[in-house]
């Protein structure tokens, strides 16, 4: 067999590899991408995730948070009997008693209240999305956005990893299959801060530990306002002259960096806790 057969085999057998592998990509990234991009309150009604979140105040951490409350009190009452023996600074019993009250209604109504807001995020984005899809008359999805991709780029079922629309087509399917797992451990991050709300709102009970609260509001809405902008971003590819490639590759690109841009939108929204843990720690040394 000559040198140049060898190589022609090679390079069909790459090929081919090459094409089964981003066609079992476009198969199943897409229906997925959609799925996890777009969270609505099932996150929460999840049934594994229900049980570890518990059905109601006597199950899950709501009963963990309105036990250490109970225990916050009977130390509240020790502090404020030795307050003279102690000479330090304690709050007035009726501040004390309303600031618990309000407290305790949010952590046993902590996991309503998320749903509420997860919703009402939820139901902006999708507006966006069937707004724009109606516009355009075509649906604004990931799902539908390999058919683009597909029929504009790609002009056959092989892809010759040595051509321009090869690489091309290579690069897309890489970007979209690290929007995958960026979304996907978006994802994660919001169940666990889902599941940490009601320990959060206990944190308010202390002036020292309200940073805690707000590192959590900031990280939850920066990972939810990110909903809001991929239906903009998505709409805005496929107004995209489908000729033009490197728009589209660009497109692909900015919603892998999106929570980047996001975070400098609003101001460098981030959760800094190296700096919060510190003065916690001044603060107990005190």
């Amino acid at each position: 067999m000559k040198e140049e057969e060898i190589i022609s085999l090679i390079t069909k057998s790459i090929n081919t590899i090459i094409t089964s592998l981003f066609n079992s990509i476009d198969n199943n990234i897409y229906n997925n991408l959609d799925g996890i991009s777009f969270i609505n309150p099932e996150i929460i009604n999840n049934s594994s995730f229900s049980k570890l979140l518990g059905n109601n105040e006597k199950t899950g951490l709501i009963i963990i948070s309105n036990t250490i409350i109970l225990g916050l009190c009977i130390y509240y009452i020790v502090r404020y009997y030795f307050n003279n023996i102690l000479e330090q600074p304690v709050e007035k019993p009726t501040q004390f008693i309303f600031k618990l009250l309000i407290i305790m209604f949010f952590i046993n109504f902590s996991y309503f209240i998320i749903e509420q807001i997860i919703n009402i995020n939820y139901l902006i984005s999708i507006s966006i999305k069937a707004t724009s899809s109606s516009i355009l008359n075509t649906d604004v999805s990931f799902s539908n956005l390999i058919t683009l991709i597909n029929k504009k780029i790609i002009m056959d079922n092989d892809i010759n990893l040595l051509s321009y629309n090869g690489v091309l087509k290579c690069s897309l399917s890489i970007g979209l299959l690290f929007l995958l797992f960026s979304y996907s451990i978006r994802y994660i991050l919001i169940q666990v801060l889902i599941l940490v709300t009601p320990l959060v709102f206990l944190t308010l009970i202390n002036s020292s530990s309200s940073w805690i609260f707000k590192s959590w509001c900031k990280a939850l809405f920066l990972m939810l306002i990110i909903q809001i902008f991929i239906p903009i971003i998505l709409t805005i590819i496929f107004l995209i002259d489908s000729t033009n490639e490197v728009l589209l590759l660009s497109g692909i690109f900015v919603l892998s960096k999106i929570n980047t841009y996001i975070k400098e939108i609003f101001g460098g929204i981030g959760l800094e806790f190296s700096t919060n843990i510190n003065s916690l720690i001044t603060s107990l040394k005190r």
